[in-house]
């Protein structure tokens, strides 16, 4: 069955070298090819130039040492980029990261856990081997904005705390990442309160002349004996450029450190395929065409299962697996720019995103095991996403630049759940699914942001945005009639919610190398489905969500200070946070293992730094360190999973077109034992807190070949076998762990 179904993507590669690889009519070159727009969402990936000795040499304009770029030389790119602009690192006024190409290449992540662990301030959740859900600044799930090249990956059925979507991405299409931390809600609307993590696809590479080429990825690791399969096709054909791509990823059950042994039901596979198009309709504007699906099957719930003997016993457990989880996505975009007129650059986008979520639930241990009688339940909700999005930006000379654009996002909800018995499998009764069978949610919003120089070393960046939230929805609410049980009575609900927030953000140069960076920004996010009318049996291990149908909006506030050095031998970023959350929406306990959401105030404050300096020889010193402390006021009582205090300490080498790197790190990571009444009962997180751990690591690679296109990569993880785990999360670290990778390009 898996086969039929990859079949497609396949077939579309061959199709695609087929096309591109017919001779052109005009003999290929740089000069002949079309010239596309600036406003593109990525900039090209160049392979180093090769001389006739096969070294790599200055013959190609775009050469020049890629190794270590600069915080100036790493900007963003244009209006669906995450700061909606094209400044650099340097003179953006947060602390922003871009994990671009050189870094990708050296983690050879075989998923999005991989491709974003470690980065400053952002440590990643994995309930399940196959999950990943970033924190940033404290905060996750329905509080952080994921993108896929600008448009949302978050939809209203977004769960409460940790989830698994931002792993619905398949690395190998991926061309950087994008983070921006602290609330983003003025150009980006609802959700983006801790953060906003944009992932930017590859495209066809317009530098290249005509060109047909194919490319090739495998990435084996031993601790799961994972592998990691991906081809690809692309080329560029007078007006029009193609890539494609498909992949497999099947990964075994865990081996962890010590004398923990292999994780059971650590083991799912998954496979991916996308294709993105892109016609030049002129020199000036430039059209998009992108597909992607994703699919994993059979992903255990892994807290669920043992070996998690200190939470609850697992004969009062319910063994859970997620079957499908499964993202489908398209999107058409044109975007152009305007010189002569008033507005300088534009881009329309109209998207569809598919996210369909199965379920299946046992009701004990023994009953998964067919030791015992019970039942099974079977899940299934499907989320339908259409949006629309215009954006635009007017240069005002000597005045600045003004940009502004609208986005509008519909979800449509189907769900449904039913139980049987077993061992007969026979049908007994249809249950209460995750989400109401009749359930919308609509968001609007329009934004204007104003960057001004108001001195020659002095830029404000100011913003608002106003955002417009329906939904309607007819939860089953449990109603107790006086002296009888309690019974389930479906109420209809459709609450609308607005809101205004505004940004202000200052960047002043002290020096030529240095920046003094302040803001004050807003936050907003409208209460969703998961927090409204959600009957989730999936929180914990034993525990549930009920509806919940009056709550307010989060309102959230975020001020911060921070220092960007870009000197020759030295970048650095430091920044002090602190994130008032009026009306923070959170879990309380109603009765024994059942949660609603209530609004409480509460706050997070902290320290983000990242530095590097260079050494001799193309040798660099390089680290990272992040704290965060989050606080219930309401309650007095900790914010649940902050992460704990961590940091990176590394010596690294790269050699100027990067096509060889020696990386060895260390990952230092403090205990948490600040917890929460949810943390205390969750055997995610061990009696006591997480403990603290640290792990070393080494990465090295090379290109080699005529033409330095066939590469080859070793990465050495927790080489001495310490046991930990991520706090919060349902998998424990693996053992001793080397990774071997190969990649072809043309």
């Amino acid at each position: 069955m898996r086969v039929c179904r990859f079949l497609p993507c396949l077939l579309l590669l061959c199709a695609a070298v087929n096309v591109l690889g017919q001779e052109p009519a005009e003999p290929p070159g740089v000069a002949e090819t079309p010239t596309l727009p600036e406003v593109v969402v990525q900039p090209e990936r160049q392979p180093p130039s090769v001389s006739d000795e096969g070294s790599p040499g200055p013959a190609n304009p775009y050469d020049k040492p890629l190794s270590y770029p600069s915080l100036g030389e790493q900007t963003f790119g244009g209006l669906n980029s995450v700061t909606r602009g094209d400044k650099s690192l340097f003179d953006v006024p947060n602390l922003d990261t871009v994990i671009d190409q050189r870094v990708l290449t050296e983690k050879m992540p075989s998923d999005m856990f991989q491709a974003i662990e470690q980065e400053v301030g952002v440590i990643v959740q994995r309930t399940a081997n196959g999950q990943a859900s970033p924190f940033v600044r404290g905060l996750t799930g329905q509080q952080v904005l994921i993108l896929i090249d600008g448009i949302r990956l978050n939809n209203s059925t977004f769960r409460a705390g940790a989830n698994q979507y931002f792993n619905t991405i398949d690395p190998g299409q991926v061309e950087r990442i994008e983070v921006v931390r602290g609330p983003q809600s003025v150009y980006w609307g609802a959700d983006a309160i801790g953060g906003v993590i944009n992932v930017v696809t590859k495209s066809a590479s317009r530098k290249r002349g005509n060109y047909a080429a194919p490319g090739f990825t495998e990435y084996f690791s031993t601790a799961d004996m994972g592998s990691y399969t991906r081809v690809n096709a692309e080329g560029w054909a007078g007006e029009n450029g193609v890539f494609a791509g498909a992949s497999y990823l099947n990964v075994n059950d865990l081996q962890t450190a010590g004398t923990l042994g292999k994780q059971p039901f650590t083991d799912y596979d998954q496979y991916a395929g996308d294709v993105k198009f892109n016609r030049l309709l002129s020199e000036d504007s430039l059209l998009t065409i992108a597909l992607q699906h994703f699919e994993q099957r059979n992903v255990p719930r892994s807290d669920r299962f043992p070996p998690f003997s200190d939470g609850p016993p697992f004969n009062a457990s319910k063994p859970a697996f997620f079957d499908p989880q499964q993202r489908d996505m398209a999107y058409l975009r044109l975007e152009g720019k305007n010189p002569s007129g008033r507005i300088d650059t534009y881009s329309f986008t109209a998207s569809y995103e598919r996210q369909k979520e199965g379920s299946i639930e046992y009701s004990s241990f023994p009953a998964f095991l067919g030791t015992a009688s019970g039942t099974r339940d079977i899940g299934l909700f499907d989320v339908n996403t259409a949006g629309l999005s215009g954006l635009a930006s007017s240069d005002l000379d000597p005045l600045g630049r003004l940009t502004y654009g609208f986005d509008w996002y519909h979800d449509n909800v189907n769900a449904n759940k039913n139980r049987y018995s077993l061992p007969s499998d026979a049908f007994l009764q249809p249950r209460t699914p995750q989400f109401p069978n009749d359930s919308f949610y609509e968001q609007f919003g329009v934004f204007l942001s104003w960057d001004v120089p108001v001195a020659d070393r002095f830029d404000v960046e100011a913003g608002v945005r106003y955002t417009d939230v329906h939904l309607a929805s007819t939860p089953i609410v449990q109603v107790t009639p006086p002296g009888g049980k309690p019974i389930g009575v479906p109420v209809h609900i459709a609450p609308g919610y607005s809101g205004w927030v505004g940004t202000v953000g200052t960047t002043y140069k002290l020096t030529d190398y240095l920046n003094l960076c302040s803001s004050v920004s807003q936050g907003f996010r409208a209460p969703n489905l998961d927090d409204l009318v959600a009957t989730n049996t999936l929180v914990q291990q034993t525990a549930e969500d009920i509806p919940t149908a009056d709550l307010r909006p989060e309102k959230s506030i975020n001020y911060e200070v921070g220092l960007k050095l870009d000197a020759p031998r030295f970048r650095s970023q430091a920044f002090l946070y602190w994130t008032d959350l009026g009306d923070d929406i959170l879990r309380t306990p109603v009765a024994a293992g059942t949660f609603q959401r209530a609004n409480r105030n509460s706050y997070v404050n902290g320290v983000e730094w990242y530095g590097e300096y260079m050494l001799q020889n193309n040798w660099s010193l390089y680290g990272n360190f992040a704290y965060a402390y989050g606080q219930n006021l309401v309650d007095q009582i900790p914010l649940s999973r902050i992460p704990p205090t961590q940091g990176i300490l590394g010596l690294r080498w790269r050699d100027d077109q990067h096509s060889r790197w020696f990386d060895i790190y260390g990952w230092l990571v403090a205990k948490q034992d600040r917890l929460n009444f949810q943390d205390l009962t969750d055997s995610r997180i061990p009696p006591g807190g997480t403990p603290g751990f640290q792990t070393l690591n080494l990465r090295a690679g090379r290109a080699f070949g005529e033409h330095k296109n066939h590469q080859a990569s070793l990465a050495l993880e927790n080489i001495l076998n310490q046991a930990y785990r991520v706090h919060g999360s349902g998998v424990d670290g693996a053992g001793f762990n080397a990774i071997f990778g190969y990649t072809y390009t043309q």
